[in-house]
């Protein structure tokens, strides 16, 4: 039962002393890639590539906001570019320029705040090849806004540095039409990938917006793997997990939701009856809801992700999580960290 929480402390430790090396002065065996003509052939199979487990909105030094990277036969796809993952990628040795394709879950800042930067800077690189996000209901008007805020660096480069190639001809968004059932969003030579929507957007909203928010499945020759997206449980992405190598979900500690609901109740009595705490509480699985998913899905293997962790003065511990999810799923499970590759 304790196995995986050690495994886990391991590798948290061996980042804290990568962190360190680097606050010396140690940084480029660490974050900078080599030369192409020294980098070593592309390792064959498929790979997740965990950059960002952070869960929710926010900055902190150990754990960046949502991405992850599914990278096959050195082809990299990205789900995800909350904050910190351009550094991420980099740190991962994968980088920023070889990303060409791109998936969206929904476009909560946590998910999306690293976008802008991303595309200017490969547009800074001179990436000679074009840059597709695919995701919900204004993921164009995203790529497109995206394009907008780094607009004064384009315009000063093309003046002082003789550029030719514009954004718009590089970068496009692409909404793509999902419902209940899983249902093809792309495909290439290396994978296919079907979507559904989740239930982080409660009915009552749903009904008032166009946004929805999804979660994804990718098929390769070796895996399959499947990512919730941020959602409490949802019999849409059961379907979409079902038999699936590696499920990818999100989690809340069950004291955060206890926490969020009591908070919501105070909320509402003082008037306020839609509140973050409520959206905290009602949007998002706890480690019960996980296990409940990947025991109906039948998926071999657990990786929790976009955590929302409880404080230890509270009794929050990482087997808290192992446990909940267990206590309903009897197969492999993981707890996500940065730069975990699985």
């Amino acid at each position: 039962m304790n196995e995986p929480d050690r495994t886990v402390t391991t590798r948290r430790t061996l980042l804290k002393g990568a962190a360190g090396l680097a606050a010396f002065g140690f940084t480029a065996p660490l974050l900078a890639q080599p030369p192409a003509a020294n980098r070593p052939p592309p390792v064959p199979g498929t790979r997740l590539i965990m950059l960002g487990t952070r869960g929710g909105p926010g900055v902190s030094v150990d754990r960046s906001e949502s991405a992850s990277a599914v990278v096959v036969d050195g082809v990299p796809y990205l789900v995800d570019c909350g904050y910190g993952t351009m550094r991420a990628l980099v740190a991962a040795g994968i980088g920023y320029q070889t990303v060409s394709t791109m998936f969206l879950t929904h476009l909560h800042d946590d998910h999306t705040a690293d976008i802008a930067a991303l595309l200017s800077h490969q547009w800074t690189g001179s990436k000679m090849t074009p840059t597709n996000v695919y995701g919900p209901y204004a993921t164009e008007r995203t790529v497109k806004g995206a394009i907008e805020f780094f607009r004064p660096n384009v315009e000063i480069r093309t003046v002082d540095e003789g550029r030719k190639e514009k954004p718009e001809e590089m970068f496009f968004g692409h909404d793509v039409d999902v419902g209940n059932d899983p249902v093809r969003v792309f495909a290439d030579d290396k994978v296919v990938v079907t979507a559904a929507t989740n239930t982080h957007f409660p009915e009552r909203f749903v009904a008032r917006m166009q946004h929805r928010s999804l979660g994804y499945r990718f098929e390769t020759s070796t895996r399959s793997i499947c990512f919730s997206g941020d959602t409490a449980y949802s019999a849409n992405i059961v379907k979409l997990a079902r038999g699936a190598d590696v499920f990818v979900c999100e989690v809340m500690d069950h004291r955060t939701y206890e926490n969020n609901m009591r908070r919501a109740a105070e909320a509402a009595a003082a008037g306020n009856e839609e509140n973050i705490f409520r959206h905290v509480a009602e949007t998002h699985s706890t480690p019960t809801d996980v296990g409940r998913m990947a025991k109906e899905a039948a998926v071999k293997t657990v990786v929790l992700n976009h955590q929302l962790r409880g404080q230890a003065a509270n009794g929050f511990t990482i087997s808290s999580f192992i446990d909940g999810v267990r206590s309903v799923f009897d197969g492999n499970v993981i707890v996500g960290e940065d730069q975990l590759v699985i």
